[in-house]
């Protein structure tokens, strides 16, 4: 029986893990922190966007609160999960995007403090003028389903974008 010598280059191996354990070691993380942070901002902007186009009555507090570094907006970032919560503190969010009663249940109506300008009605909690609402059901303008909608839409395209650009920086000699 004959005997064969066999030589394996193994050099290309050692790189591949190198570049893992380049990757793993901080760089990648922090990569992929600006990325999470860059797709906030993206739905930052959709959501202000979808404010805007479903014409939501607003004295600009609500679209204001969805910015990073508002005192009324909601940026956390939890960094040994990677996750990104993202919303707003101002209290009749959740009432312009759902829906509401302009009552409580059982009034049949209710003063509102405040004073027009023009056909704009501005509340001004004590004021001696205002309007008397009636009890009926507001439908809500759901800007948030819709930007998430958009969102998911295009999540994946960033994603994908932003995975090949990974792929390329960390293992190019592998493609």
């Amino acid at each position: 029986m004959d005997n064969f010598d066999v030589t394996v280059d193994l050099s290309q191996i050692k790189v591949f893990f190198g570049r893992v354990q380049q990757a793993a070691s901080g760089d990648f993380k922090k990569e992929l922190e600006l990325f999470l942070e860059g797709l906030g901002y993206e739905f930052l902007r959709i959501l202000e966007d979808e404010i805007i186009r479903k014409k939501v009555i607003d004295t600009r507090l609500l679209l204001n609160s969805f910015q990073k570094g508002n005192e009324n907006n909601v940026w956390i970032f939890n960094d040994g999960k990677l996750s990104l919560e993202v919303g707003t503190n101002v209290e009749y969010a959740a009432y312009v995007n759902d829906g509401h009663w302009t009552c409580k249940k059982g009034e049949i109506g209710r003063f509102v403090p405040g004073i027009w300008e023009g056909d704009k009605f501005i509340y001004q909690k004590g004021a001696k003028t205002g309007m008397y609402l009636k009890q009926q059901w507001v439908e809500g303008r759901h800007y948030w389903e819709s930007a998430l909608k958009i969102m998911e839409t295009i999540y994946p395209k960033f994603l994908e974008a932003k995975l090949e650009e990974w792929l390329k920086k960390y293992f190019r000699e592998f493609m």
